[in-house]
């Protein structure tokens, strides 16, 4: 059944809205639900042009880096690869710690160069724990190439992410138990 897949992929929405239908699904959680990862919060408007938000953690709410501002007379930002390494790295921390539930932002251009949150990635399938994340439509191969066949698509509507996290949640036990032998 493609629902128990242990990943689930949000598509077909723009990335705030998918960012903040995962902000949904996290706050709807049940308490006893240990969750991990990050979320992209927006950026205030008055931030001036490098106001791409940053990754906020679910473990702790720390908050980290995700555009760098090129200073004044730039027109535009970039990236800030150490930003979303240390957010990688805290996450693998709160993974090791024990969670039931992995909510990354997205696979994007340098988790497909095998940089970025890539290693939480890794780190939550080697254990068998199930991720929520979003992939571009640019991204698809690469992502195919790193967790195919492992994940299942779903529509941006919180009635499918909760009906995967239903199914997975069943069938977690037996699955980190095979993850673990």
């Amino acid at each position: 059944m493609n629902a128990a897949k242990p990943i689930a992929v949000i598509q077909g929405a723009p990335t705030a809205v998918v960012q903040a239908l995962m902000r949904r699904f996290v706050t709807g959680l049940d308490p006893a639900v240990r969750p991990a990862g990050v979320i992209e919060d927006p950026a205030a408007e008055s931030e001036g042009p490098c106001n791409g938000g940053d990754l906020r953690s679910l473990g702790d709410g720390r908050r980290f880096s995700l555009m760098q501002d090129l200073g004044p007379g730039a027109v535009a930002c970039r990236l800030d690869a150490s930003g979303v390494v240390s957010a990688c790295e805290a996450i693998q921390q709160d993974i090791a710690a024990g969670c039931d539930l992995v909510v990354l932002n997205k696979f994007g251009k340098i988790e497909a160069e095998r940089s970025g949150l890539a290693e939480a990635f890794a780190a939550a399938m080697q254990r068998g724990l199930p991720i929520l994340t979003s992939v571009g439509p640019k991204f698809m191969d690469a992502w195919d190439a790193f967790a195919a066949p492992l994940y299942v698509v779903l529509p941006p509507e919180l009635g499918a992410i909760e009906a995967w996290w239903t199914t997975v949640r069943r069938r977690e036990p037996q699955a980190q138990a095979q993850a673990a032998s």
